[in-house]
C-alpha cells in the first residue's frame, strides 16, 4: 500500500454491468483508504454505486441500455457512434456537476470520453480501468484498420470520424480519435493477463494487469449445491445478450433429466420461461444468479465469453464451454481455448450432441482440471484491487 494522502478522485463510467461492475471493488477500496470518490454514471446505477461508498454523480446518458440490446444495430457504425453523440451531449453536463470541486485524479471506463477530456482541462492524471483486453504493439496494422476500412468507406463513416476529430480539437486534444480511443497514457487492466492476446507485445509501462476485482460479492446472496448433484452445469449468456431462448432450450435438451446433473440456467430479461418448454428434473430457471457463488460450487460453465464471465471462470478454475455472441466475445472463445480450459462451440451451428460432447470431454480429462488451476493460481499473484489501488495511489503520488 502506498501513503498517498486522502484526495478526490472522479471515476466515470457508462449504464452497462460489464463496464460498471469490474471497477466496483477497486472503488470500495479506495474509498475505504480514506479517499473521497465521486462516480459519474446514469441514475440506473448511482445504487449500486453508492454501495461501495462512492458518491454517485447522476447525468443523463443517450445510449442504449442493457433493456433494449436490439437498440444498437448491426453495423459497427451503430456501435461506435453512440459513444460520441452520448460523450458530445454528456461532456458540458458533467463539467457542471464537478465545477468548484475538480478532482485530484480521474478514473475512466475506456467508453467514457468526457472524463478523459475534463481529466486535460482540469489538470489531472487520467487512468483507464479497461474491463477488457488493451490494444498491443502492432494491434492498429493487424485489429484495428482491417475492422475500420469498410466503416471509414461509407458516408456514415468519414461522418463519424470528422465529427470526432472536430469534438477533439474543439477541446484541445490534438490526436486521432482511434488512437484516443484505443491508446490511453495509462491504464489498468482488469482481466487476467492469461486472457491478452500478443500480451507479450503490451507496453506494461502504460497497461497494468490486474486481473480480477471481484471482492467477496456477499449481498448477491449465495447459491446451495444440491447434496444429491454428481456434476453442475452453469448457463449464463451475461446480462445484455440474452434474448435466446433456442439456445436456452438446446441446454435443457442437452444437460436436463440426465442422472446426477443439476442445470442451472440464467435467462436473463429479455426471454420468457414460458419459451422454454417443459423443465425436466434437474434444471433450475432464473432470470438472474449470483454467478460468482454458482461457478464456485460448479463444476462446468456455458458462457458467452464476455470479460468479466471468463475471467470468473478463471478466478474460479471452471472448465468452460464457449459460445461466443459478439464483439470481443470471440476473440475470449479463443483465448479460453487456447488455455487448456476450454472448448469453443458456434451458437448457430450447436445442439444439444455436441453440447454434452463437449462437456464429457472437459470433465473427464484431468490435465484441463490441471491447467484450470493452474491458471487460477497464476492470475491470482497478479494482485486484484489491492494492486489496483495501490497504482493509483502511486499516480497520485
Amino acid at each position: 500500500m502506498t501513503s498517498a494522502k486522502p484526495a478526490h478522485i472522479a471515476m466515470f463510467s457508462i449504464a452497462a454491468h460489464g463496464h460498471v461492475n469490474p471497477s466496483l471493488e477497486v472503488i470500495r477500496e479506495l474509498v475505504a483508504r480514506g479517499h473521497r470518490v465521486s462516480y459519474a454514471i446514469p441514475p440506473s446505477f448511482a445504487d449500486k454505486v453508492a454501495a461501495t461508498g462512492a458518491r454517485p454523480v447522476p447525468y443523463t446518458s443517450t445510449l442504449p441500455t442493457d433493456e433494449d440490446p436490439d437498440a444498437w444495430g448491426t453495423e459497427m457504425i451503430d456501435w461506435v457512434r453512440p459513444f460520441l453523440d452520448d460523450a458530445v451531449q454528456a461532456l458540458p453536463r458533467l463539467a457542471a456537476a464537478f465545477e468548484g470541486d475538480e478532482p485530484d485524479l480521474v478514473l475512466h471506463d475506456i467508453t467514457s470520453y468526457p472524463a478523459r477530456v475534463l481529466a486535460r482541462r482540469w489538470g489531472v492524471p487520467a487512468v483507464s480501468l479497461s474491463p477488457n483486453l488493451v490494444a498491443w504493439e502492432g494491434y492498429e496494422e493487424e485489429v484495428g484498420e482491417p475492422m475500420t476500412a469498410p466503416m471509414k468507406a461509407t458516408a456514415r463513416g468519414r461522418a463519424y470520424y470528422a465529427d470526432f476529430a472536430a469534438w477533439l480539437d474543439e477541446n484541445g486534444i490534438a490526436t486521432d480519435p482511434d488512437a484516443f480511443v484505443g491508446r490511453p497514457a495509462r491504464s489498468l487492466v482488469l482481466i487476467p493477463r492469461a486472457l491478452q492476446p500478443c500480451a507479450d507485445r503490451v507496453d506494461e509501462t502504460v497497461h497494468s494487469f490486474v486481473g480480477a476485482c471481484q471482492g467477496d460479492r456477499a449481498d448477491q446472496g449465495d447459491w446451495d449445491r444440491p447434496e444429491d448433484a454428481e456434476t453442475v452445469v452453469l448457463v449464463s449468456l451475461g446480462s445484455a445478450l440474452t434474448k435466446e431462448p433456442a439456445f436456452y432450450r438446446t441446454c435443457v435438451e442437452a444437460f436436463g433429466g440426465r442422472p446426477g446433473v443439476r442445470l442451472v440456467l440464467q435467462i436473463g430479461k429479455h426471454t420468457d420461461p414460458a419459451e422454454l418448454g417443459e423443465i425436466p428434473a434437474g434444471v433450475e430457471v432464473h432470470s438472474w444468479v449470483p454467478q460468482l457463488a454458482v461457478l464456485r460450487k460448479a463444476d462446468l460453465f456455458v458462457t458467452h465469453a464476455g470479460a468479466g464471465g471468463s475471467q470468473e471462470g478463471l478466478a474460479t478454475a471452471t472448465p468452460m464451454i464457449a459460445v461466443p455472441l459478439a464483439t470481443d466475445q470471440f476473440g475470449n472463445a479463443d483465448m479460453l481455448v487456447s488455455l487448456g480450459v476450454a472448448r469453443r462451440l458456434d451458437k448457430d451451428t450447436l445442439d444439444a450432441a455436441a453440447l454434452r460432447e463437449a462437456a464429457d470431454a472437459l470433465l473427464t480429462d484431468p490435465r484441463v482440471a490441471e491447467r484450470a488451476e493452474a491458471v487460477r493460481r497464476e492470475a491470482a499473484l497478479e494482485g486484484g484491487t489491492r494492486r489496483a489501488a495501490d497504482l493509483i495511489e502511486a499516480e497520485l503520488s
